[in-house]
Order: structure tokens, then sequence, then C-alpha cells
């Protein structure tokens, strides 16, 4: 009698509001007969199922009657793109493409995620074989750590630095390289991030108001930062040196400007 009552049919899947899934999808992932009844239904093996999804991190399955099954899942929130060419994991920021969370665990990037996840930095890693990069597992590189230290402390400074970092890798055992979205390259040491941020904040306003690009710039020393522009160019060789032009005057009074705002602290 209960198990062909129409009354107990599934009638609602009623699934909160996530970025990861909807009730389509979750259909087709664990192949629920919309037809069946309530009790025919395993919630115990629906929650497995929707539990191995890389994209989320935890869910639960409850039966409410008459016709209602209900779903509640707490979707993976990703922080970073993984890049790792010898992976064959290219840098695209597309639907499919390696998504990581805080924890580390990696994951393909949902297409109801890729609005939200678009905007996130690249981390480049390269190819470990003691630490693989392996899709909906924990990813154990000792340079993601480092990456996420920096990434970390950027977000702590300013929470919009997601949307002007455009990628970070580790360039050797004691720097780091952060590429903003304007292209420019800063070099970090392995710890000490909070000083070196707040001066690549610094230098990165200052260059807005001044209205010119910063190429490179290496925050890794204390005192005298060095810096390249984005306009210079080099000289030429065995050319006598001339007089400066009212440009070179310009770029170096910003480079000496930009050096007294980053050594004021």
């Amino acid at each position: 009698a209960f198990y062909k009552n129409p009354d107990f049919r599934l009638q609602v899947i009623d699934l909160n509001s996530n970025p990861v899934i909807d009730e389509a999808g979750l259909v087709e992932a664990t192949s629920i007969d919309p037809t069946a009844s309530l009790f025919d239904i395993d919630v115990d093996d629906l929650t497995n199922k929707l539990n191995q999804l890389p994209q989320i991190s935890s869910a639960r399955v409850e039966r409410h009657l008459p016709g209602t099954l209900v779903v509640r899942v707490i979707p993976r929130v990703p922080v970073a793109w993984i890049c790792s060419a010898d992976s064959g994991l290219k840098e695209t920021r597309r639907e499919g493409d390696l998504l990581v969370d805080h924890d580390g665990f990696a994951y393909p990037c949902p297409a109801r995620q890729l609005e939200t996840a678009i905007h996130l930095p690249v981390v480049h890693l390269p190819s470990l074989d003691k630490c693989p990069i392996a899709v909906g597992k924990p990813v154990n590189h000792p340079e993601l750590r480092h990456c996420f230290q920096l990434l970390d402390t950027a977000r702590e400074s300013d929470p919009d630095a997601t949307h002007w970092i455009e990628s970070i890798r580790q360039a050797n055992e004691w720097s780091l390289l952060l590429v903003t979205r304007d292209g420019t390259e800063a070099t970090f040491g392995i710890g000490g991030h909070e000083r070196q941020i707040q001066r690549l904040r610094a230098a990165m306003e200052h260059a807005n108001q001044e209205g010119y690009a910063i190429s490179t710039i290496n925050l890794i020393p204390k005192h005298n930062v060095p810096i390249t522009l984005r306009e210079e160019k080099p000289a030429p060789r065995a050319v006598p040196v001339s007089e400066p032009t009212s440009e070179d005057l310009r770029k170096d009074r910003r480079t000496r400007d930009l050096n007294k705002l980053l050594n004021r602290n």
C-alpha cells in the first residue's frame, strides 16, 4: 500500500542553492528514477554518490513524506586554478580545468561555478613524481603551500587581491614570482610576505597615480627596492651619453619618488 500509493511518489527535490550542481545534474549524477516511490530511493546510497563528486565537500539526503527528497550539499570553494604544463594542465580557466580549494583539494571546474571562479589566480606547479596532481585528491605539492601563503597574505591585506593577481609560481628555492593582471612581475621571498605585499600595493598605487607601468619589482630587499619600468629601453652600446631628455628625467623622478615611498616605512 505504501510503495504503490501515488501520494508517496517522488514529487519534489528540495536542493539547497549552490554553485556546483542543480536538480537536473543531481538526478543525472545519482541516477534517481523521478517516477519512483520515495520508499524505493536509498538515501544512504544517494548520500555516498554525492560525497564522491569532487566538487562537493559533503552532502546529506533525507526523505520528507509524503513526496519530498531533501538534499543539502556543501560545495567546495576554490581559491585558485592549477596549471602544470608538465602534467598537461593548461592555463585556460575553462569548464573542466582544475580548481583547488584552500585545503589543497583539486577538482574540475563545474559549469555552474565558472562565472565566479574565472577571476581567480593561476598557481603554476612543476610536475613531481612524488607529489602527483590528481583530480579528486589533495595536492601535496610543497610549492603549492608556498604559493598559498603568499595568496593568503595578499587576500588578508586586500580582499579584492584575487582580481588583480594573475598568477603565482615558485621561481626557485628562495623566491616566488607573482604576476599582476596588468603584467607587472613581482618577486617575493618565501617568507615576510606582509611587508612585501604592502610595498607592492604602494608601488602599484604610485604607478597608477603617476601614469606609468612597472615591468618588474623585486620586493625581497628591505631598502632600495629594484624596479624597472615598462617604457624603459636598454641603452645602445659604445654610444656617448647624451643629455637626458624630458622623458628620461620623468622616469628618473618616478623611480626616486617610488623608492622614497617604499622606504618611508
